[in-house]
């Protein structure tokens, strides 16, 4: 943790603070700690599909012009830090990274490390990192104007307290607490999926047990008199020596003996039950198992985009546009939108004609049509929109079509 240390060295508790007021009475401290779901390995395998597709995002600065998307680059600009958001991460890195946390701790916080000044009485920023942090308390505080102010602290007793606007927070479930994603304690609310879980491990323990019973038991020796313990265990070796030795087969015993072999009809639990238990943790997450083996088709790619994917890169554009732009910056339509591939479960054939079709009429910018391929928008495309002109305004047609013909339109 020596680098939060160093950038953030600046920052303390200032003097006059208070913990920041809750409806609910509660006091905003809040622990990042939980009962660990991911040592399932269904889980585990879950989340990953998620994060996987999430990592594959394409963070890009855009300036809005009406329905005109900008690309803003240049030296020094915002998208050299979205494309490296720090000396230790690569991007992918880092959205892996922060979708962990986010689905660990269904809260994920990152630090922007920025110099700020002022130019013609205007707020200037320049970012210089973006950092994911680990924390494992959490106080919300205000101080006696109601600025609100986060406190972190870490795993090696380190504590920071920064501007609450100027930390980008994303958050998973946010339902109960006014401040943290989960429950009121601001912690995953994972009550019922650890019921499934331990049906889900007591059934696999289950199976392992009778699997390791039907090898270890083969049959039953059973002695003609009652005999005393030490007398029974030699019984037994002397059985277990004939056993080893008997090379035809044919056991030879005495009258005082008898053997009963049991018969290995080994009975574990149906493939229908294990299959409704992975799709009841999976479902949890928004996955199905055809996701989970990639194994899926176009329709079932679309819903678990739909369900899983798309609102957390909702949650990404709004939670970095919030907090990296000032207030008129925004107002001069300045976002960071997530880019995923558009029209992913569109086959290309299908893309291709749809672009065509709205392309020709002069409906999409160039950069619009990019988008559309996953692609990203381009500066000298800037606010260029061409259209066929084999195409005419309907309420003119007629008189085009005459012109063309060389007839005199009165």
């Amino acid at each position: 943790m020596g680098w939060i240390k160093d950038t953030l060295k600046k920052a303390f508790l200032k003097k006059g603070m208070v913990y920041a007021d809750t409806l609910s009475g509660n006091v905003p401290v809040f622990s990042q700690f939980g009962q660990n779901i991911y040592a399932s390995d269904v889980v585990q395998q879950a989340v990953t599909c998620i994060v996987t597709e999430m990592s594959k995002l394409q963070p890009t600065h855009i300036k809005k012009n009406g329905d005109d998307l900008i690309p803003v680059i240049g030296q020094d600009s915002l998208q050299g830090i979205l494309n490296n958001p720090n000396p230790l991460m690569t991007k992918t890195d880092f959205l892996e990274k922060v979708t962990w946390q986010l689905m660990l701790n269904h809260n994920a916080f990152i630090v922007p490390v920025f110099k700020q000044w002022k130019e013609s009485k205007k707020i200037k920023r320049k970012y210089m990192a973006l950092y994911p942090i680990q924390p494992l308390q959490v106080d919300f505080i205000e101080d006696a104007r109601g600025t609100l102010f986060v406190k972190f602290l870490f795993a090696n007793n380190f504590e920071t307290t920064l501007p609450y606007a100027d930390v980008i927070h994303i958050r998973k479930n946010f339902a109960v607490s006014e401040y943290m994603g989960g429950n009121e304690s601001g912690q995953p609310d994972n009550a019922a999926l650890l019921q499934t879980l331990q049906l889900n491990s007591d059934l696999l323990k289950g199976i392992s047990m009778a699997m390791k019973t039907s090898f270890n038991i083969n049959g039953i020796l059973q002695v003609g008199s009652i005999i005393v313990e030490d007398d029974v265990k030699k019984e037994i070796r002397e059985f277990e020596k004939k056993l080893q030795e008997s090379k035809s087969g044919i056991l030879p015993m005495d009258m005082k003996s008898t053997y009963t072999k049991l018969p290995r009809d080994i009975k574990l639990v149906d493939s229908e039950t294990l299959k409704f238990i992975d799709e009841k943790i999976l479902r949890f997450f928004g996955i199905s198992l055809p996701i989970l083996t990639g194994d899926y088709t176009k329709e079932q790619y679309e819903a678990f985009y739909q369900k899983a994917i798309e609102p957390l890169v909702n949650k990404y554009t709004e939670a970095f546009t919030k907090t990296l732009f000032l207030p008129e910056e925004k107002e001069f339509g300045n976002e960071v939108i997530f880019f995923p591939k558009d029209l992913i479960f569109m086959s290309v054939d299908q893309t291709l004609e749809m672009v065509r079709l709205l392309g020709d009429s002069g409906s999409l910018f160039e950069n619009e049509k990019r988008k559309f391929f996953g692609l990203r928008p381009l500066k000298e495309l800037e606010g260029v929109r061409v259209q066929s002109l084999n195409y005419a305004n309907v309420n003119i047609a007629g008189q085009y079509q005459m012109k063309k013909g060389g007839e005199k339109v009165s």
